[in-house]
């Protein structure tokens, strides 16, 4: 089931799928309110959310928890 943005919480680990690309990624720090700072789970890198989603949502949005 996708989550909303708003339901994300520091320390969790979630699946995004967007344009038929998944990233799995774990919210490291939230500084501003709707501002996630997360590190990829794959590659260890670290980046905003926003900028996995900043050209759109594509029809296949989906936002998972993976710990649930």
């Amino acid at each position: 089931m996708a989550l909303s943005l708003d339901n994300l919480r520091r320390g969790r680990k979630y699946r995004l799928t967007n344009y038929g690309e998944t990233f799995e990624f774990q919210v490291v720090e939230m500084p501003e309110e709707n501002v996630y700072k997360v590190k990829d789970l794959n590659t260890l890198d670290t980046y905003l959310l926003h900028d996995l989603y900043k050209y759109g949502k594509g029809k296949d949005f989906d936002l998972e928890d993976l710990e649930a």
